[in-house]
């Protein structure tokens, strides 16, 4: 390609924000008495913006990169320089492609030209004279991290706190080398877990310890110094007196070890994809695709068809769904919720009580402790009870120790932070209480009756409560304006949803203070009005309902539990089922029938299960096939009218448009794009759907229930 074809491609993105490439010379200092090892040229990638906005990647930076590494390189070529290196503005080291400008190319051809260009500029750094350095002093994501892979060599800050290859996860392939390179870097079974493991587990990203381990950078170095210490470390490799020892790599030809091992990374690699995507998406298996015949390819070879593979996907609408669903949802409907009183409201909390020590509360108190750095205090009935759940926490941070996680100050610091007391007048100073009781009405209110006798008047009260009334908790209260909804899903650690139910008179203050406490625990709020199950566990109940009807009527179940295989949800219903505990799921649905009638099917199955002491319809054979037992299958009863998977299919459409629309028309949530991002991050829902109601407006359904879409365009 030309580079007029490159500017011709940059006009396309004519919003682009342009990461600039600054060049210094920096001395480098002398090894061992030795003089300087001479000029290194440091380029700084900068959009000229704060914090808030991360560098990122469109043709126009990436034009101005390539010019100045080809200038560098006319410089080696003059012996003007003895190394080149790359770094980030703080914080930042770059965010990858813009992804809104991406998903405006509307032809393969300029998809095609944005891979080639990566391409082009990226292995200027293997072609410079000299070699070349990536110094990752921040967020490093998917063509930002490529850049450190097509380097020469790699140092990674400790506190760089998200590397990573996300393509798969956002509709694409890692494909400015990331699948060519990581594998040969670090190994196929450690890319794995990179490219698609934690990718497709809500986009868990790398520390930068964390990368050092795995071999992604060379060497390690704090903050405080970090820039110092990697330019340092660069004149003693160029001085050669630095060893840099890549254990994990894979040198070629590949031996046959490493051969089987490239094999069997592959083979894990299509059954993680499997089991949670259900193949439904296209990305995850390009990217296995890319990995199982890379495994023979050269790097041209690679290259190449990483550019087919990109152009390919940006026009799917799997992509465009995936970037509505990340950027729009997630990233900017996420961060400025819809409802949410002024952030000024907000009351400090210096001090947080939870009301329970059994393994939920123990989870609470341990985020509390960890993300808002203030003391938590837990209580029980008796002493015992407090004991056990205070050790379950203290232990919990000696696992995240021992995983290197945390370091032993920070894990000192938190259990310091975390203690019990049999006497809920340890609450007198807290500034928010919340509590992890029995989901049982008369339960929690007397809890808060106890509680607000104790605590002052501007604490907030929070409620846990899935599926119970905040408005019937409050009943009784001196202060029932106090009281909130802060349902968090679990595990609640990983999980990134927090419904914040505002009861009718719940005041700004209340719902502030649980907005801002939502934001200090890096967790998404949505505010969602007090009615039956909230979002999450209404939708996902209804779904189940259809399902267990159709099971109920005599539909296989083997056909009941696939039939929703082509959502790609990241499990089944009946295994969900199990998770959940059979119990829990019929207690809420009982809940959500009382509240709405027939349209929650409660299971005489599921009762049956539960009273014959079932955990599970399935039982799992050695070879993973499933199969209800006989004894369970004794339990069960049927009626003769089954579904096919594609009559369940329709009819669970159907019931989500049918029961979205009603969510909506009682004014559950501000919009659909509220229902959207709710299942996105508490239910798994698949981002290459674009959002629950915008493929309920794909498959047809809204308009065969409602009479209209959920949105226009």
């Amino acid at each position: 390609m030309s580079a007029n074809d490159f500017h011709q491609l940059a006009e396309l993105f004519p919003d682009e924000v342009v990461t600039h490439s600054y060049v210094q010379d920096v001395p480098l200092p002398g090894v061992g008495g030795a003089p300087s090892a001479g000029t290194f040229a440091l380029i700084t990638l900068d959009n000229g913006l704060d914090h808030r906005r991360p560098s990122t990647l469109g043709p126009t930076t990436l034009i101005e990169l390539g010019t100045v590494l080809e200038a560098q390189r006319e410089r080696a070529a003059r012996g003007e320089i003895a190394g080149v290196g790359v770094t980030g503005k703080p914080f930042f080291l770059a965010a990858g492609a813009d992804l809104s400008a991406v998903k405006g190319l509307k032809d393969r051809e300029a998809g095609h030209q944005m891979a080639q260009l990566g391409h082009d500029v990226y292995s200027t750094l293997n072609e410079l004279g000299v070699p070349s350095f990536v110094f990752i002093n921040g967020l490093a994501l998917g063509g930002g991290l490529e850049i450190a892979l097509n380097a020469n060599y790699r140092t990674v800050s400790t506190g760089a706190g998200a590397l990573g290859l996300p393509e798969a996860f956002l509709g694409l392939v890692p494909g400015w080398g990331g699948v060519y390179l990581l594998p040969r870097l670090i190994g196929p079974a450690n890319a794995v877990t990179v490219m698609l493991e934690n990718a497709l587990s809500n986009n868990r990203t790398l520390s930068g310890p964390a990368a050092y381990k795995l071999g992604i950078a060379d060497a390690l170095f704090e903050p405080a110094d970090f820039l110092e210490q990697s330019l340092n470390w660069a004149a003693r490799v160029l001085a050669g007196a630095e060893a840099v020892p890549r254990p994990n790599a894979v040198a070629e030809p590949l031996s046959e070890e490493n051969s089987a091992a490239w094999d069997a990374a592959v083979e894990r690699a299509k059954a993680f994809v499997e089991a949670k995507t259900s193949n439904a998406a296209p990305a995850p298996a390009r990217v296995i695709e890319l990995l199982e015949k890379g495994k023979h390819f050269t790097k041209a070879e690679s290259f190449a068809a990483e550019n087919e593979a990109l152009a390919d996907l940006m026009q799917t609408p799997q992509f465009r769904d995936t970037v509505y669903a990340f950027l729009d949802l997630v990233q900017k409907r996420g961060k400025r919720p819809a409802g949410a009183p002024d952030a000024g409201l907000a009351r400090p909390v210096t001090k947080v009580g939870v009301v329970g020590a059994g393994l939920m509360a123990g989870q609470f108190a341990l985020l509390f402790a960890q993300r808002l750095k203030v003391p938590v205090v837990m209580t029980d009935i008796d002493a015992a009870r407090v004991e056990a759940g205070v050790g379950h926490v203290h232990a919990e941070v000696d696992k995240l120790l021992a995983k290197g996680r945390i370091s032993q100050d920070a894990a000192n610091r938190t259990k310091a932070l975390v203690t019990g007391s049999v006497s809920k007048e340890a609450f007198a100073d807290a500034d928010f209480v919340i509590e992890a009781v029995f989901e049982e009405l008369n339960v929690k209110k007397q809890v808060f009756a106890e509680v607000e006798a104790i605590v002052s008047a501007d604490c907030i009260l929070a409620t846990n409560t899935s599926s119970l009334s905040v408005t019937a908790m409050a009943e009784g209260l001196l202060h029932p304006e106090r009281l909130v909804g802060f349902h968090f899903f679990n595990p609640v650690a990983l999980m990134p949803l927090l419904e914040i139910v505002r009861a009718p008179r719940t005041d700004d203050a209340a719902v502030a203070t649980a907005f801002a406490t939502a934001k200090a625990l890096r967790k998404t709020a949505v505010l969602v009005k007090d009615a039956a199950a909230f979002v999450v566990n209404r939708v996902l109940l209804r779904m189940m309902a259809e399902v267990s009807a159709a099971f109920d009527n005599g539909t296989d179940a083997h056909v009941a539990d696939n039939a929703l295989r082509p959502l790609g949800l990241p499990m089944t219903p009946f295994n969900l089922l199990a998770m959940v505990g059979i119990p829990v799921a019929q207690h809420v649905t009982e809940s959500l029938h009382d509240a709405f009638g027939e349209r929650f099917h409660v299971s005489a199955n599921q009762q049956a299960l539960i009273d014959g002491g079932k955990e599970s319809l399935w039982e799992k054979a050695a070879d993973g096939s499933v199969s209800i037992p006989a004894d369970t299958l004794a339990l069960l009863s049927f009626g003769n009218a089954p579904s096919t998977a594609e009559e369940l299919l329709r009819n669970t459409q159907d019931a989500l448009a049918e029961e979205i629309g009603l969510m909506l028309g009682e004014g559950v949530v501000a919009g659909p794009e509220d229902i959207d991002l709710c299942m996105i991050l508490g239910a798994g829902w698949p981002m290459h759907l674009g959002g629950i109601t915008p493929y309920l407006d794909r498959v047809g359904a809204s308009e065969r229930v409602n009479g209209i879409k959920f949105h226009t365009a």
